[in-house]
């Protein structure tokens, strides 16, 4: 057994071998040390290898979907090697004959089909890229959903394309393998290398045909030879990890980039699209405002946001259709009341599709089926686009597989179909035979006595069963010559003469005796045939029911967006093919609804209009202090653009948006310690990017370019950066900054327009008033921003010390400061002086004796006669 395992072993060095033994999938050496470790479940010993003890540890085959997700989230792949025939056929072979095993599966991070191994919510995407000379394609499937796809990708933007999509696992040439270890952006990804071999495009075009089934690829569309790579290499690695077994894959299709909103990874960082700064789903916008119902709706929600659509026509048809679900809010909750009951339709069918299914994916399928029906009855009335009308009447027409699954399947189904139970009664006769001897045997045997005993008018006569006889008929002696004798002798066949009784058997008997023995497996081997009869008539339908489980995600989508908009008192914006901006009232739908749930204060809304009167594009120069919101205000507005062009309404009173191509975001601060990099440094990086790639349909973000390094440095950056911008880039834009100096831009700079962020001095007190007007900011209220947030008093004194020092030096003739120290007071850290306590007056003291819901209204009419009386001197 152990050269088995050692042989096995020997083909998976880089994974986790889970080798089956009865109940157990077992793990020896190195394998079972690093698994006990990763599980903390008990590491023994067992037997000898080259003179040592064996490590071993193991886990149930029923539960190993718990443990593989454990294992998975630690980096490991694992191996699953089955019992492929059972130890009595084993034994033909010889008495010491080991039951063959073989790897039936490969499980990394990227092949997972199973529920407990997914996230229902989320894709799970395994990616390939290839690279032919200077040409590149990065292609990527969702085995659990069977989508593929493909798109150029040079190494260049590769990171911006695998931003988007966040891979589980991205199979690569072992010639790319150094590329990726040393780019740190690269390297902290999943990856498995494969030969150069299977990245071959004319290879790669024949294993695409045997997979599809086609003797041309013509019908697909037309794909380059480095696309083809791609997609040739995705199915090389499904084929070594499903050891020959694929899914049902759907054609693949190529992703046109110009037909989606391009967004960095940095901008998809700082915005907080998908995930939070701190790599959580809490605090995104995705998790702030998806109201999705269903696990495929929940997955094309996020992708929607995540890739926003450029094509004018098709976020129209989404809007119109969100619209129409808004306007009439009872139909929404008809829908999402049907969806409510609807399993995921797409990941059932993938598993059917592998033989990993059971008879809940075909439960899941019949319930879809059925909601599928309902919502068409819902909506069939209802004046939706046209492409939602299509869409629409993809639910229906399928009434066959429907009745199939309906009349098969019983009402409630185990998740393996070897448990069995979950054929419907009375679809079966014979089944419902073996049902009735497997559960009611004694009941049976217990007819057939009393029928013997009627037969043979013998009221002692009983049948019963021991482990040398089975089951048998006993009489006495007394009765037993009748039995004997014609024509009882016909039927009833001796079998056994005791002291005190004799024992007969019938055909009958024995017929039935084996049926009841047999009765259990049987009924499994009846279901068992019923299931694979249903999973074929499934698959016949595939691409049927696929439509129709992406026809429920999409209606999941439009009444999630139709319900968040109504909820938050959000508006359908207005999408044109110029480069408009016009938002009135915008808010942050994060900040917005984080709020309403602390039942804080209301958000205050304000205006962004870029592109006004009839210019090319407008960037504002915003000026403000810290902690006044210009952060919120940037990042307001490009989410407004990203959930417009995604087909969603917008928080905002009204908007008019011309379709944006490209989102670059530059907000916040932070290093990447890894690459050597400061602050400063990746602030420099993400604005080179931006300034080389952004077009004039580009909407560009910028936060406090050049505050990482000394003033005329980050002012001059700054400047030229703005500049840029409206010359070069000529893009719409949003420039946040410190800079005062750079307010008299707007003079020379004809689409450069000052803004600020609108605050008001109380009491030497700063109060933000979060509103965003035209103009520019008299200073930055640096020093009371220090205050509010805690700073020592003597530190807040010393700094405005130091402040008026320097502001007057600027006044008198742009005095350095280093000139200006001896004019500044010596620091002192005394603590100012407590003030004395205020005595009480008399008005006070009389007030405090007073309860307002005591008094009648003519007592309160005397008592202010009487403070009046105390107020004068």
């Amino acid at each position: 057994m152990m050269a088995q395992y050692l042989g096995i072993k020997e083909q998976y060095p880089d994974a986790l071998l889970f080798y089956r033994m009865g109940d157990f999938y077992e793990l020896f050496f190195d394998d079972a040390a690093q698994a006990a470790a990763a599980l903390d479940i008990a590491l023994t010993k067992r037997g000898k290898h080259d003179g040592e003890e064996i490590p071993m540890c193991g886990v149930p085959f029923h539960a190993a979907e718990t443990y593989l997700q454990a294992l998975i989230k630690k980096g490991f792949r694992v191996a699953v090697a089955e019992q492929m025939e059972s130890p009595a056929e084993a034994k033909k072979r010889g008495g010491k004959a080991v039951v063959k095993r073989d790897v039936v599966r490969l499980v990394t991070p990227g092949t997972l089909t199973e529920d407990a191994l997914l996230n229902a919510r989320e894709h799970n995407f395994l990616a390939s890229y290839a690279c032919i000379r200077e040409a590149g394609a990065i292609a990527w499937v969702d085995i659990s959903t069977g989508d593929v796809s493909v798109i150029p990708c040079t190494e260049q933007n590769l990171l911006h394309e695998l931003a988007r999509l966040n891979p589980s696992e991205i199979v690569i040439s072992q010639k790319q393998e150094e590329m990726f270890l040393s780019t740190p952006e690269l390297a902290g990804l999943n990856f498995s290398p494969l030969s150069g071999a299977s990245f071959d495009s004319t290879a790669a075009t024949q294993r695409i045909q045997s997979v599809y089934g086609v003797a041309t690829l013509d019908g697909f569309g037309e794909f380059s030879s480095v696309e083809m790579a791609s997609i040739g290499a995705l199915l090389a690695y499904l084929d070594i990890t499903q050891k020959g077994k694929l899914p049902l894959l759907k054609v693949p299709r190529r992703f046109d980039l110009s037909q989606v909103m391009q967004i960095d990874p940095a901008t998809r960082k700082n915005l907080e699209i998908t995930t939070s700064l701190n790599g959580s789903k809490s605090g995104s916008l995705l998790h702030a405002i998806d109201r999705t119902v269903t696990a495929g709706g929940a997955r094309l929600f996020a992708q929607r946001i995540s890739a926003p659509s450029r094509d004018l026509d098709q976020i129209q048809g989404r809007l119109d259709t969100v619209s129409t679900i808004a306007g009439t809010p009872i139909l929404s909750e008809d829908i999402r009341v049907i969806l409510k009951q609807i399993s995921d339709m797409t990941r059932a069918l993938s598993r059917l599709s592998l033989d990993r299914g059971g008879p809940r994916d075909l439960k899941a399928l019949q319930s879809g089926l059925n909601g599928a029906q309902q919502i068409f009855d819902v909506t069939k009335d209802v004046d939706f686009p046209q492409d939602t009308k299509l869409l629409r009447d993809a639910l229906v027409g399928h009434q066959t597989i429907l009745n199939q699954l309906e009349t098969t399947l019983d009402d409630e189904v185990p998740l393996l179909a070897r448990d069995g139970g979950f054929i419907r009664s009375g679809f079966d006769p014979a089944l419902d035979e073996f049902r009735k001897l497997r559960d009611d045997g004694k009941t049976v045997i217990a007819g057939l006595q009393s029928d013997y005993a009627k037969l043979t008018e013998v009221a002692a006569l009983k049948i019963k069963h021991n482990n040398v006889l089975g089951y048998f008929i006993e009489t006495t002696a007394l009765h037993a010559e009748k039995m004997l004798s014609a024509p009882l002798s016909n039927t009833f066949i001796h079998r056994q003469t005791t002291a005190n009784a004799v024992r007969f058997t019938t055909v009958e008997l024995s017929e039935l005796e084996t049926k009841i023995l047999n009765a259990g497996g049987s009924a499994i081997e009846s279901e068992l045939r019923h299931y694979t009869a249903l999973k074929d008539s499934v698959l016949e339908n595939y691409d049927a029911l696929s439509n129709v489980a992406n026809t429920l995600a999409e209606m999941d989508v439009f009444c999630a967006v139709a319900e968040v908009s109504a909820e938050q008192n959000w508006c359908k914006p207005v999408l044109k093919p110029d480069t408009s901006f016009d938002i009135k009232g915008g808010r942050h739908p994060v900040v917005e609804i984080a709020l309403s749930k602390q039942g804080k204060t209301q958000f205050i809304a304000n205006d962004c209009m870029l592109s006004a009167n009839g210019k090319d594009g407008d960037i504002w120069l915003l000026t403000g202090p810290n902690m006044a919101g210009k952060s919120t205000y940037l990042r307001q507005n490009a989410l407004i653009a990203i959930l417009a062009q995604a087909g969603m309404f917008v928080p905002a009173d009204a908007a008019t948006i011309g379709v944006v191509s490209q989102l670059f975001s530059r907000v916040g601060a932070s290093d990447d310690l890894a690459q050597g990099r400061s602050t400063f440094m990746v602030e420099m990086v993400e604005t080179a990017a931006i300034l080389n790639q952004a077009d004039e349909r580009a909407l560009v973000i910028l936060d406090e370019i050049g505050r990482g390094t000394a003033t005329y440095d980050g002012l001059s950056i700054a400047w030229a950066t703005l500049e840029h911008l409206h010359d070069v880039n000529r893009c719409r834009g949003l420039f946040a900054t410190h800079y005062h100096e750079m307010t008299g831009l707007s003079d020379k700079l004809e689409r450069v327009d000052n803004a600020t962020v609108a605050v008001k001095e109380w009491d030497g007190e700063v109060i933000f008033l979060h509103e965003v007007r035209k103009g520019a900011a008299d200073r930055s209220y640096g020093v009371q921003v220090a205050q509010l947030a805690g700073l020592p008093t003597a530190v807040v004194n010393r700094a405005r010390d130091v402040l008026e020092v320097l502001e007057k030096g600027e006044r008198e003739g742009g005095v350095k400061p280093n000139q200006l120290i001896d004019d500044l007071p010596l620091f002192s850290a005394t603590p100012a002086p407590t003030p004395k306590p205020v005595q009480e007056s008399e008005i006070e003291k009389r007030l405090d004796d007073i309860y307002p819901d005591d008094l009648t209204a003519k007592e309160a009419l005397d008592l202010l006669y009487e403070l009046k009386q105390l107020r004068r001197p």
